[in-house]
């Protein structure tokens, strides 16, 4: 798997050198153009691949080290579980907004209006146990010494 992993990595390095290269050579005007010649199409599609490889390999190693390790899993579901605690007190307690928002592709509705509140409480949430968590480390840091 290892080999595999590196003549992948060489492979797209190899890739996406050519099409820096190819870019760089183009010149300024070619960039201000947007590279209508597909100058930077490849250069996407690397970072496409990339981007899904990454993603893949993530899961699947995530996904085979909770099964193979039971109390990684149990841990992690408390976490979930907890995270998903936080959004659904975050859903119920924001409310939505009668005020009508004009957006370019409509109008927002009040659905939309409750989902991005239950989503800024859900942040304040997250970041007020994350400042309580920091400062409780801190202190019981300074303490133990």
């Amino acid at each position: 798997m290892h080999k595999i992993l590196k003549i992948v990595a060489a492979v797209l390095s190899l890739v996406g050198i050519v099409s820096l290269i190819r870019i760089i050579a183009a010149g300024d005007e070619a960039l201000k153009t947007g590279g209508e010649d597909g100058l930077f199409e490849p250069m996407a599609w690397i970072g496409y691949i990339i981007l899904g490889l990454t993603i893949l390999f993530v899961l699947v190693f995530v996904l085979k080290n909770l099964f193979t390790n039971t109390s990684g899993l149990k841990n992690t579901l408390i976490g979930v579980g907890a995270f998903a605690a936080v959004l659904i007190i975050a859903y119920v307690v924001s409310g939505g907004d009668a005020m009508t928002y004009d957006l370019q592709d409509g109008v927002a509705t009040e659905g939309q209006s409750h989902m991005v509140g239950a989503g800024l409480v859900a942040f304040y949430i997250l970041l007020a146990v994350a400042a309580v968590t920091m400062i409780f480390s801190g202190v019981k840091k300074v303490i133990s010494k």
